[in-house]
């Protein structure tokens, strides 16, 4: 009797599931067109699942080995199911042995990883989806062992007929079970839903350039201001592209994009799971109401809905999503650097708000202020760009446009009108002049680099003031650009060049560790207290640069006392993506949350390489630890470099003594 049935119910499942698949497949070609290599992506397909996607899942030992149990035992138990029941061929003599014995052992192998996936969900972290997720092990055991006990006849440990007629109609019952949820559920709904789409996002995903060795690919997508057909921003679903409609889909739900975001654990109105799955309810038309997972911190679940060509954010009432949980967000990167399935979350959110501000001008709080004066001063505080070197009135700074070439062209950012900041630029300046370095600053022909414009969603005016940059710089001549603002690292290394500007472009960290490593700076041992060092987001997770600020406190003779949350998993300080302009209420602060992670550290003092970072963990009341930019414990430590015969007694004393 099985020998009949199971091919039926096998090629009836794969065939609802190419119906599923199809149906799936035209929910995501409603977003807007994006070219793709689409055999070239289906060939990269297993290296990006085998080693890109596991460098992310292999962060944890043992979900790692129970997806490569249950995943690749699947994957293999399906092939080798079709094969032996479907087709026929494990009655064909050897090699149906052979391939009945793979089976059995694929078979076997998942319902391993079933085990430890049950026993994960006896009692699940907070940050895993519940509903229909809680019956996935149940789900796994089902098709592992229906598929293994039919394959045992085949292997000649059953006799053929399997027994009583009854007996065969249970299993058969077991199989389809497993077939309906493994099978037909992976296309039309289901816990997995997310492995058809998920092979297929990896496939064809929008930022190929992020797989491979090293690869990295963090800078926003500009967009063509010329094209009056396209959309500025997002407005509903369908105004994202087809393939980051898939990649929404792909989302498995383990929430550790949720357990990671900054805003979320400052009880703001932000869960990126949450998001993400609100575009899934927007893809196929709905509501929110069989969300399982935590909500937007104070927002209950159910009142969200939307469809595919409706708003995500309402003008009035509700809609998908809120957008003041758009502008809680930091673009920390947390979230992407965190998700298995690759997801690009802050990409998404920047699309939305670029449609908040660009076509219905709702930037909050002080936005439209900040923005108002990027256009009128080309500086977000609304200066006057002339007081750009005000603080460098007794350095005399050589300008590029006297000397219109030089080693080195230093970026000073806006921490040039803050207080605070210009302390950290005359250090970095002393810094350079210690090691001899031939630099030029732009002074007044520098403009701000765009970068808050561009989180903040105003697109037009980031591109306006990247361009006049680009058109100035290419007036001059110099072999790299030094800047301690992460922010502006990041965007004139990683944005220009899509609008013509391609630099070679350093942090003062690196640069500093460079000028170490050549001999061109001594120091004197640091003889302080305890030491952390926080790593901004713009530098660490966007650049990957976490070793120069470390190598450059290690050449000071310190030690880090590395935070709990450090390197790719550093807790955001809550200043980036224009969140201390559009000031979204929580529960708590996140440079609070940061300063207390610095406090458990036992450090006494917080090292820094970004002018947010200082700002906004100086801003904590009652902080346990200073805090300190990298330039200035380099500055205060610098000593004359030895020269060949100098004594140990010239090299200890100071710059200034020296010099």
């Amino acid at each position: 009797m099985l020998e009949t049935l199971l091919p039926i119910l096998i090629f009836a499942a794969l065939g609802l599931a190419v119906i599923g698949a199809w149906r799936r497949v035209r929910l995501w070609r409603q977003g807007r067109p994006s070219a793709v290599p689409l055999l070239k992506g289906l060939a990269a397909m297993p290296r990006r699942y085998l080693v890109d996607l596991h460098h992310v899942v292999g962060r944890d030992k043992v979900m790692s080995n129970t997806h490569v149990a249950t995943a690749g035992g699947f994957v293999a138990a399906a092939v080798l199911m079709i094969l032996v029941h479907g087709l026929g061929l494990g009655s064909s003599g050897a090699l149906g042995g052979v391939l009945g014995w793979l089976l059995l052992a694929a078979s076997a192998t998942m319902f391993v990883g079933s085990l430890f996936v049950a026993r994960r969900r006896r009692n699940p972290p907070a940050r895993l989806s519940k509903g229909p997720w809680m019956r996935l092990p149940k789900s796994l055991m089902a098709f592992s062992l229906s598929v293994f006990a039919i394959t045992l006849p085949a292997v000649g440990l059953l006799p053929a007929d399997f027994g009583h007629w009854l007996l065969a109609l249970l299993l058969a019952a077991v199989v389809v079970w497993g077939l309906g949820e493994m099978v037909f559920g992976m296309t039309w709904g289901g816990p997995m839903k997310h492995a058809f789409a998920g092979a297929l996002h990896l496939a064809f995903h929008r930022r190929a350039e992020r797989f491979g060795e090293g690869n990295r690919s963090t800078g926003l997508k500009a967009l063509d201001l010329d094209d009056e057909a396209a959309p500025l921003g997002v407005e509903k679903p369908a105004d994202f592209t087809w393939n980051q409609l898939l990649g929404f889909d792909a989302c498995v739900q383990c929430g550790r994009c949720e357990a990671v975001c900054p805003a979320f654990a400052a009880g703001q109105p932000l869960n990126p799971k949450k998001l993400i799955q609100d575009m899934v309810v927007g893809l196929a038309g709905g509501s929110d109401a069989n969300y399982a997972g935590s909500p937007y911190p104070g927002k209950p679940v159910g009142e969200h809905h939307g469809t595919p060509h409706g708003p995500i954010v309402a003008r009035e009432g509700k809609a998908l999503v809120d957008a003041e949980t758009l502008w809680s967000c930091t673009t920390c990167r947390a979230c992407v650097e965190e998700c298995p399935m690759m997801i690009e979350h802050v990409d998404a959110i920047v699309d939305m708000r670029r449609h908040l501000t660009l076509e219905r001008g709702q930037t909050p709080n002080k936005g439209a202020e900040v923005l108002d004066n990027l256009i009128a001063t080309d500086n977000p505080g609304g200066f006057d760009p002339g007081a750009r070197l005000h603080w460098a009135a007794d350095l005399n700074l050589p300008l590029m446009a006297d000397v219109k070439q030089a080693e080195v062209l230093l970026w000073l950012g806006d921490g040039a009108f803050d207080m605070r900041n210009q302390r950290t630029l005359r250090s970095l300046v002393k810094v350079l002049r210690a090691a001899e370095v031939e630099f030029a600053v732009l002074g007044n022909e520098e403009r701000d680099s765009g970068d808050v414009a561009r989180r903040l969603g105003d697109e037009a005016t980031f591109q306006s003031l990247a361009k006049r940059n680009i058109a100035t710089l290419a007036q001059y001549r110099f072999q790299r650009i030094v800047t301690c603002d992460p922010h502006s690292f990041h965007v004139l290394g990683n944005e220009y060049g899509e609008l013509g500007g391609n630099y070679e472009v350093r942090h003062h960290s690196t640069f500093i560790a460079e000028l170490y490593d050549a001999g061109r700076l001594a120091f004197a041992p640091w003889k302080g207290g305890n030491v952390t060092y926080h790593d901004p987001c713009y530098l660490g997770r966007y650049n990957g640069e976490y070793e120069a600020p470390r190598n450059v406190l290690k050449a000071l003779g310190i030690e880090v006392k590395e935070m709990e949350r450090s390197g790719f998993r550093s807790r955001c300080c809550g200043g980036g993506g224009g969140a201390p302009i559009t000031d979204i209420p929580g529960e708590r602060r996140i440079p609070d949350m940061r300063m207390n992670d610095v406090k458990e550290s036992g450090a006494e003092l917080v090292a820094v390489g970004c002018p947010q970072c200082t700002v906004m963990l100086e801003g904590v009341v009652d902080a346990t630890a200073e805090v300190r930019d990298i330039a200035e414990l380099v500055a205060d430590a610098l000593v004359a470099r030895p020269a060949a015969g100098a004594t140990h007694r010239t090299a200890g004393k100071t710059a200034e003594e020296v010099i």
